[in-house]
């Protein structure tokens, strides 16, 4: 039984290892090289298949039937390499190209060539159109109308785009690309028989069998929901904060008064490929030059006002901030702020001096950018007015208050200050003052919350979709579900209201800081899907409590130095009782967007480092639910530093593939 449990654990870290590097491969060589060399092997099938004959031998030995639930969730994931298995060995996927009113009936099979044929006695395109945003040249579909006969003389017509195929006995058609002059099209064609039923029936199993856990009175999970530990006070709170906006003076500088800058900011454009008011442009073109929404006290609206009409004048304003020194100093700039006219010497242009002699950086880059959009201005090409396009007055004005509403930078100034300072007053003695101000810090949290919940809701009203399509806005969500869960869970352990502050805090302190796109954007038509909104919410509820447990460690572990082993206890017992939503939560948004890849482009797993990096977190989470076969794992100083160490996945996951890694999923 040791013995292989130990081949076991040497062939599952194996496993994880492999798949790491096999990212790192992909970036280096490339997807074709990687997938060629591990992924499509039969080495790489083979090693899989191995560690699930070794989970059965030991789900044998272990008699893991006469625990239904947890047995059920076992088998559930060996149903699903099971059709995985299938899918490598029966599967495969062609391209076929459409001319319009020119039938084809054969498909090309990638990587062999194989021609093959379809089902049909006639397949042909009748016609191919792009739907676009309205106003805009942004697509937001791609439709092929199919008119096809089958074998027994059966006429049909079908509608195949984006999330949204054709099945055929077995044959799946996605709409996959175009030719340029629209009278063409390229499909997907998979086949794929017995893999995707099967897996399918797995992520059935595997989600009846996670309710079947969790709800099980006998399981660990229920029996920690009633653990008493957590029915004791644990420690104290403090909340207090400050905030004083300054605001600056304005001298006189060419523009438009407070009154004319309102009425402009009403004028519909198009921008980010939808309709849009003036204002939000204006917002962005001044917080991309100046770092800020405002300048000396000019709104933003005034401020492109100024630079459209009277350039002359304002390039000698020093608005475009620049945050690397060195460069600074190069262009003998004094202050974090140059005028557009510092980087001029007559004709020439400073930057451009810098660019031939191979000093390109990332801060001459992003300076470049904003003469750019300067230039782009004053040239006319930036603002595109909105012509004879039908706009919502309401939801311009909703948008006109959203960017003069920063409510962000408030939250996370005020949740990461109350955080620290209760944090650091968490030793303090139980008293009359301790009750009033706890309190109070849960009406700031409450307060707080809504706000947020508003800003959320008001950026769903605006851009007419969930806001989970891209890196800012789940950051938002995760914001959104940490809080969330602090609120549902102080009543039983009140040093989770500091947690609560600094997680949202830290999570709306990264939206702010700009490293993701915060534009209200509408989305590339593959993201067009409900399945998007759940399986990313699904996952950052995940994500956020896994943060928790990262907090909930590095407390535990100081309290383990000072001896007091009661807050150890109720920690532990803390952490492994989020850890059960935590990774399951994990687990089914991975399969809901492996869900959304089948249906999207026809493959539920690609094997996209995105993906690989998720199911590595998965894995190396779900491993402290077997403590009976890893004892090290049941004493709290290794469980807490396992769970602090495994964020570092999370963190890659979520971070470290958009900037290292890339692949499909590199929009979030």
């Amino acid at each position: 039984m040791k013995y292989i449990r130990t081949i076991f654990i040497i062939t599952f870290v194996f496993i994880i290892g492999l798949l790491g590097y096999a990212t790192f491969l992909e970036q280096a060589q490339g997807s074709s090289y990687v997938a060629e060399k591990v992924y499509h092997t039969w080495c790489f099938f083979a090693l899989w298949a191995f560690l699930a004959l070794l989970s059965v031998i030991i789900i044998c030995q272990q008699k893991l039937w006469r625990r239904t639930a947890v047995f059920m969730l076992h088998c559930s994931f060996l149903v699903i390499l099971v059709g995985s298995a299938a899918t490598f060995i029966t599967a495969h996927e062609g391209e076929i190209h459409l001319r319009t009113h020119i039938p084809d009936n054969s498909y090309i099979v990638k990587g062999t060539g194989e021609i093959r044929m379809l089902p049909f006695k006639r397949f042909e395109l009748a016609q191919f159109h792009i739907d676009y945003y309205p106003g805009t040249q942004a697509p937001q579909d791609f439709v092929s109308q199919i008119n096809y006969t089958t074998k027994d003389d059966q006429k049909g017509s079908v509608s195949i785009s984006m999330n949204h195929i054709f099945q055929y006995q077995g044959y799946r058609f996605y709409q996959f690309s175009f030719d340029p002059d629209q009278q063409g099209t390229i499909l997907t064609v998979r086949y794929d028989p017995w893999g995707t039923p099967l897996t399918y029936f797995g992520y059935a199993m595997l989600a009846l069998s996670i309710l079947l856990v969790l709800f099980n009175r006998k399981e660990e999970f229920m029996r920690l929901l009633r653990h008493p530990i957590l029915q004791k006070g644990a420690l104290t709170m403090l909340l207090l904060v400050c905030f004083n906006p300054l605001s600056a003076q304005a001298r006189s500088i060419p523009t438009i008064n407070q009154e004319k800058a309102e009425k402009m900011a009403r004028m519909p454009i198009i921008y980010n490929d939808r309709v849009a008011p003036l204002s939000t442009l204006a917002h962005d073109f001044t917080q991309k030059l100046y770092g800020k929404s405002s300048y000396k006290g000019l709104c933003a609206e005034q401020v492109l006002y100024g630079w459209l009409q009277r350039p002359e004048v304002w390039k000698d304003e020093p608005m475009l901030k620049i945050k690397d020194a060195s460069l600074r100093q190069q262009l003998c700039i004094e202050g974090k702020y140059a005028k557009l006219s510092d980087l001029f010497d007559g004709e020439n242009y400073k930057l451009q001096a810098l660019i031939e002699k191979g000093q390109e950086s990332k801060a001459v880059r992003e300076l470049d950018e904003k003469v750019g959009i300067i230039l782009m201005l004053t040239n006319g090409s930036l603002i595109r007015p909105a012509k004879g396009v039908d706009f919502s007055e309401r939801k311009f004005s909703a948008e006109i208050f959203y960017n003069n509403f920063p409510f962000v930078k408030i939250l996370f100034m005020l949740n990461l200050t109350m955080g620290l300072l209760t944090f650091l007053l968490l030793m303090m003695p139980r008293r009359t003052t301790f009750y009033v101000l706890l309190r109070f810090s849960i009406a700031i949290l409450w307060a707080a919350f809504l706000v947020l919940v508003f800003g959320y809701a008001l950026r769903w009203y605006i851009g007419g979709r969930i806001p989970l399509g891209n890196g800012y806005e789940t950051m938002l969500f995760l914001a959104l579900s940490i809080m969330a869960f602090t609120m549902v869970m102080y009543h039983r352990l009140t040093y989770l209201i500091p947690f609560g502050f600094l997680l949202s805090g830290f999570t709306l302190l990264v939206a702010w800081l700009g490293e993701m796109n915060p534009q209200i954007t509408p989305l590339m038509p593959v993201l067009k899907s409900p399945l998007l909104s759940t399986h990313v919410s699904v996952i950052m509820m995940s994500y956020a409590l896994l943060a928790f447990m990262v907090l909930n460690g590095i407390m535990a572990l100081i309290q383990l130095r000072r001896g007091n082993q009661q807050q150890v206890e109720q920690l532990t017992v803390l952490s492994r009782l989020m850890l059960y939503p935590a990774v399951f939560l994990l687990t089914i948004g991975i399969f809901l967007g492996a869900v959304w890849a089948n249906v999207s482009w026809g493959k539920y797993w690609s094997w996209d480092p995105k993906e690989v990096w998720a199911l590595i977190t998965m894995l190396i989470y779900a491993v402290p639910f077997h403590q009976q076969s890893l004892p090290f794992l049941r004493q709290p100083k290794w469980l807490h530093t396992y769970l602090i160490v495994a964020f570092l996945t999370v963190l890659m996951t979520y971070f470290g593939v958009n900037y290292f890694l890339g692949g499909m999923h590199s929009y979030a």
